[in-house]
């Protein structure tokens, strides 16, 4: 049961990656709008309660090197958010090293 919050912890921290690459595309005058700005602090705060979330599972049960492991599901999470969001290619390459990632954990959780 709390593995599923990390991997959803998980999920949600590459959605903050996603408002971050979001705040990368838009331009503002004054330099510090570029770190201040609503997709910023959106993307952080994101980031900021999936520590939280994640500190919870671990104080239920989850032992640091299974939640270490689950959050390598990032490799999978940002670049499919990324292609469709930002039309961004996943390549064989990309896909291989995927594939390999997602291996690893399988491997490591039987």
């Amino acid at each position: 049961m709390w593995y599923i919050l990390v991997i959803i912890s998980v999920f949600i921290a590459a959605c903050a990656q996603m408002l971050l690459k979001k705040a990368t595309k838009q331009h503002y005058a004054p330099i510090w709008r570029q770190y201040i700005n609503p997709w910023v602090i959106g993307g952080y705060a994101i980031l900021g309660l999936t520590m939280l979330s994640n500190i919870f599972a671990m104080s239920k049960g989850v032992k640091l090197k299974e939640a270490s492991t689950i959050e390598s599901l990032s490799y999978l999470f940002v670049p499919v958010l990324a292609f469709f969001f930002f039309d961004e290619r996943i390549t064989w390459r990309k896909a291989c090293a995927i594939g390999i990632i997602i291996v690893g954990i399988l491997i490591f959780f039987n």
